[in-house]
């Protein structure tokens, strides 16, 4: 069985493109340690690009996605196109982020492979980047969508990290608000095992 990564730099951390073995030291390295310890013998893949968005995942699908004829295709998206609006001016409306995240969901249902979107997140560590919400909520409802109506496991990453900074600083798990630390690696790896069974 083969399972399929792909986002941004969540799922990159760290891996050596020049390594197809290679997962990095984030969270799918770590869910990967978990399905092994579970007895899973599986082909993982690493596909995560640090800085992508929506529109470069729809770029590089055949390629980083689908050549591998997956079983099960886990995606993390959505929170750089977010922040190239504060950072770069660079907008992605809700409705472009929904059309392009559809398009590959719908290149993917024919191959029959699971689908497993994980919800961008983000713990504000000041007040402008709490500002960011107003964008990044509306395309985690987008996802949270999609998740129902293509059939997909939805990962409440956005909720776990919320439940979890409720009761500790926020920068012990987004070491940036948006990059996870160690635990928040953890954290991560955790919600996705908890919500993919099997």
């Amino acid at each position: 069985m083969t399972l399929v990564f792909i986002g941004d730099s969540i799922t990159e951390d760290g891996r050596r493109r020049d390594d197809p073995r290679d997962l990095g030291v984030g969270y799918v390295t770590r869910v990967a340690a978990r399905r092994r310890a579970a007895g899973l013998h599986e082909r993982i893949v690493n596909s995560g690009v640090g800085g992508n968005r929506a529109i470069d995942l729809v770029e590089r699908w055949e390629r980083d996605c689908l050549a591998h004829d997956p079983e099960l295709v886990s995606i993390h998206v959505g929170i750089n196109d977010t922040w190239r609006r504060y950072d770069g001016g660079e907008a992605t409306s809700t409705e472009d982020f929904a059309d392009r995240y559809r398009g590959l969901l719908e290149r993917t249902a024919p191959t029959g492979a699971r689908l497993v979107l994980i919800e961008p997140f983000l713990l504000a560590l000041t007040p402008e980047q709490a500002r960011w919400r107003e964008d990044l909520d509306p395309k985690i409802a987008v996802v949270r969508g999609l998740a129902g109506e293509f059939g997909a496991t939805l990962v409440e990453a956005d909720r776990a990290f919320a439940a979890e900074g409720g009761h500790r600083d926020a920068a012990e798990l987004l070491f940036d608000g948006v990059h996870p630390t160690d635990a928040g690696r953890d954290l991560l790896a955790h919600a996705w095992t908890e919500a993919v069974t099997a």
